[in-house]
């Protein structure tokens, strides 16, 4: 229980009170991440098919989906995307890359990756919600529950903390490789399964969207170590953003 409560107080704006702030409690919530990102791929989607059954559009069904993560995490997760960006791409000291990620301010680079992640993000729902309320909400659900996956891999033992405060030092290198990767088969099979409501085909391609995210997260991730000396909660967020955008993008795919 103090795993899912960090996991839901953390990640959400969904009423659950962290009672323990330290590294056991966040190795355990960072297991939880993807029943977290599962609670919110749920609502994202039941959201969109409502406005899709009210007769509203693909489009605006997809915008009402994509705006409900943002709102259940106060957009913090956007804010770290657009703060790292702003910090990979000033092409300034690590050091200094991490000063203006803490900055209260958006950048350029920031601005313009918060607009195509979120075109994506729209433009990728309402393709797939043009097919049916039904794939668009199981897309909706997957890319959530992946999205925090890449949360929990980002948290994995190796992967240090660019600063010594923070939830990034809070969380990183608190999660051995093996539940990681017992965790992530759990959240593999149940992409296929959701796949599988439609064929045995959409079983596979969910699977192959879904590691096709993570592989983007990990790159993305890789490159912030290299680039800050480790992960920030920014980082997290810029994780997060990422594989749930890549997830949406690849079940459009094929």
């Amino acid at each position: 229980m103090d795993g899912i409560r960090f996991a839901f107080g953390t990640l959400t704006v969904l009423p659950a009170r962290v009672t323990r702030w330290d590294r056991d409690a966040a190795r355990a919530g960072m297991l939880c991440a993807p029943l977290a990102g599962l609670v919110v791929g749920l609502l994202a989607g039941a959201l969109g098919g409502v406005f899709l059954l009210l007769g509203s559009g693909p489009l605006l069904a997809a915008v009402a989906s994509a705006a409900v993560p943002a709102l259940l995490t106060r957009g913090l997760h956007l804010d770290g995307l657009a703060d790292t960006a702003d910090g990979l791409g000033s092409g300034k000291p690590a050091e200094d890359a991490l000063r203006i990620m803490k900055q209260s301010d958006i950048g350029p680079f920031g601005v313009i990756t918060l607009l195509f992640t979120l075109l994506a993000q729209v433009a990728a729902l309402a393709s797939l919600y043009a097919e049916g309320w039904a794939r668009g909400t199981v897309a909706a659900v997957v890319a959530a529950a992946v999205a925090r996956l890449a949360l929990t891999h980002a948290s994995r033992s190796g992967v240090p903390a660019a600063r010594p405060e923070g939830l990034g030092a809070m969380v990183a290198s608190t999660v051995p490789a093996g539940p990681a990767a017992a965790l992530t088969g759990v959240v593999l099979a149940g992409c296929a399964a959701a796949g599988a409501l439609f064929s045995p085909y959409d079983a596979l391609r969910h699977v192959l969207a879904a590691a096709a995210a993570l592989g983007v997260a990990a790159l993305l991730l890789r490159r912030c170590v290299a680039r800050f000396g480790g992960v920030t909660g920014d980082v997290f967020g810029a994780v997060e953003e990422t594989a749930a955008t890549a997830a949406l993008v690849a079940l459009t795919l094929g």
